[in-house]
C-alpha cells in the first residue's frame, strides 16, 4: 500500500511527458503544414504577372488563410504611382459610393504603414495618426485588420481583411496567425510588385493602352484557346484620318491629345476581357474575345462614330476628327487561320480597303477579298 502513490506518481509524469510531447509534435506537424502551404501560395502568386487576376488570386488566398468574410487591396496606380487605389480589387466589402476610395501616396496614413513590418487594427492606426488624419476610406470598409504589403520597405499595397467567420474559437488573430499574415504578405508584395514592372513594359504611358507586342503575345494565347475551343476571335485595327495634316496644322501636342482622347474611346466601348493596344503611330489594334463578325461590326462602328461626334477641343480648337477601321474574325469554318500576325494581317487589309474607299468607315476583311485585293 505504501508503494501505490510512488508509482501513481511516476504514472502521472509520465503521461503528462507524453501529452507534451504529442503536443509538440502537433505543433511541428502543423507549422511544417503550414510551411508547405505557403511555398505553394508563393509559386502560384509569383508566378502570375496579370495584375487583375493576381489580385484576384491574393484576396482568396487571404480570405481561405484567414477565414474572414471579405477582402480589399488598395494598389500603387501603376503608371502615375501618386496614390493608392482599391477600385474593383475587393470581395465581400461593402464600399460606400460616396467615398472615393484612393489614398495619396504622400498621406501620413502611408507613412505609418511603411514605417514597419507588422499588420495594425484600426485603433492601433488612429493612436498613430495626427491630429488632421483622416482613416474615413479605410474605416468606412470595416477591416479586422489592415496589413501593409511592404518590400524592402517599400509599400505596394495596402490589404484590408474583413469580419473573421466564427468557427467556435476566438475572433482575435493570435501571434502565429500575424505573423503568417505578414509571410504571405510579402509574397504578394513580390508578386505585386513583379506584375507592376510588366504592366508599366508593356503600356504606352501617353495612351496608357498595351504595346503591340504585349498585343501580339495575348493575341497567340486567346487564338490557341479559340482554335482548341471553337470560338470566334476578332480584330479591329483603326487609323486616325489623315493624321499628319492635324500634327502639321496644330501641332504635336494637339495630335497626342487626339490620341489620347481616341484611346479613351476605345476603351470605354470595350468590355474587360477584350485588350486594345497602340499599335504604332495613329494605329490602335483591338482583340475582342469570343466575337463573331456581327458583333466585332457594331462595337468598331460605336467606336467610329463615337470618334466622329467628339469635341476634340484643344486650347480654344475645335477640330472634327474621324478614323478608320479594319476587321479580321477567326473562325473554324470561314477563317482557319492559326497565326495571330496573318490574322492581324487580315484587318490591316481591311483597314487599306477602308482609306481606300473614303475614310472614316469599317471594313470587314473577308478572307477571299483579303486575297483578291492582295493580287490588284
Amino acid at each position: 500500500m505504501m508503494g501505490r502513490p510512488i508509482f501513481s506518481g511516476v504514472s502521472s509524469a509520465g503521461s503528462k511527458e507524453q501529452a507534451d510531447t504529442k503536443e509538440l509534435i502537433q505543433q511541428y506537424e502543423k507549422e511544417i503544414y503550414d510551411l508547405k502551404q505557403l511555398l505553394d501560395i508563393s509559386s502560384t502568386l509569383c508566378s502570375s504577372l496579370d495584375l487583375s487576376a493576381l489580385m484576384e488570386s491574393i484576396l482568396y488566398v487571404f480570405m481561405c488563410q484567414m477565414h474572414v468574410l471579405g477582402a480589399g487591396i488598395f494598389i500603387l496606380n501603376a503608371l502615375e504611382a501618386d496614390a493608392f487605389e482599391l477600385g474593383t480589387n475587393y470581395t465581400g466589402l461593402e464600399p460606400d459610393r460616396d467615398i472615393v476610395y484612393t489614398i495619396p501616396a504622400d498621406s501620413p496614413l502611408i507613412r505609418i504603414l511603411t514605417k514597419e513590418n507588422t499588420v495594425f487594427t484600426l485603433d492601433d492606426l488612429k493612436e498613430q495618426m495626427p491630429p488632421a488624419g483622416n482613416l474615413s476610406v479605410l474605416s468606412t470598409l470595416e477591416p479586422s485588420l489592415v496589413v501593409p504589403l511592404l518590400l524592402k520597405n517599400h509599400l505596394n499595397g495596402i490589404l484590408l481583411l474583413g469580419e473573421r467567420i466564427d468557427l467556435g474559437e476566438s475572433r482575435e488573430y493570435s501571434q502565429y496567425e500575424k505573423d503568417q499574415i505578414l509571410k504571405l504578405a510579402l509574397f504578394a508584395a513580390v508578386a505585386i510588385n513583379n506584375a507592376a514592372l510588366v504592366e508599366r513594359s508593356s503600356t504606352d504611358m501617353m495612351t496608357h493602352l498595351k504595346h503591340k507586342y504585349f498585343f501580339f503575345d495575348r493575341l497567340s494565347d486567346e487564338l490557341d484557346l479559340a482554335v482548341a475551343q471553337n470560338l470566334p476571335l476578332a480584330v479591329i485595327m483603326f487609323d486616325v484620318d489623315f493624321f499628319k495634316s492635324v500634327n502639321d496644322n496644330y501641332g504635336h501636342a494637339f495630335g497626342d491629345y487626339v490620341l489620347t482622347s481616341i484611346a479613351g474611346i476605345i476603351m470605354a466601348n470595350i468590355r474587360g476581357k477584350d485588350l486594345a493596344s497602340r499599335y504604332g503611330g495613329e494605329e490602335f489594334t483591338v482583340m475582342l474575345y469570343n466575337t463573331g463578325k456581327e458583333n466585332a461590326m457594331q462595337v468598331a462602328e460605336r467606336i467610329r462614330r463615337k470618334a466622329e461626334t467628339y469635341d476634340f477641343h484643344f486650347e480654344g480648337r475645335h477640330v472634327h476628327i474621324t478614323i478608320s477601321g479594319g476587321i479580321a474574325v477567326f473562325s473554324k469554318k470561314g477563317n482557319p487561320t492559326a497565326s495571330s500576325r496573318e490574322l492581324v494581317d487580315q484587318a490591316d487589309q481591311g483597314l487599306y480597303m477602308a482609306k481606300h474607299n473614303g475614310r472614316n468607315r469599317i471594313v470587314y476583311a473577308h478572307p477571299d477579298l483579303v486575297s483578291k485585293w492582295k493580287e490588284l
